[in-house]
């Protein structure tokens, strides 16, 4: 099946990537574009994934929450008073 393009912004896109990229045609230019992207959008990493690890990474390194600290007496020991 043929993809014909009838933008003239789309078409001046993809001979300029024809152009830098140095591919054969247009058609290879569209060709790799097109997979390019797919194979980005493939690899994201979902926000929600990446959130998760970097709370994994947080709660390693400054352990566990402790809900009955006291911060009032933590700094009071900290100025000594």
């Amino acid at each position: 099946m043929a993809l014909y393009i009838r933008d003239n912004t789309v078409d001046n896109l993809a001979s300029e990537l024809q152009k830098l990229s140095k591919a054969p045609n247009k058609t290879e230019a569209v060709r790799r574009a097109l997979q390019h992207e797919l194979d980005r959008i493939r690899e994201e990493v979902p926000l929600r994934e990446r959130v998760a690890k970097i709370q994994d990474k947080f709660r390693a390194n400054m352990g566990s929450n402790k809900p009955n600290f006291d911060m009032k007496h933590f700094i009071d020991e900290m100025w000594e008073l």
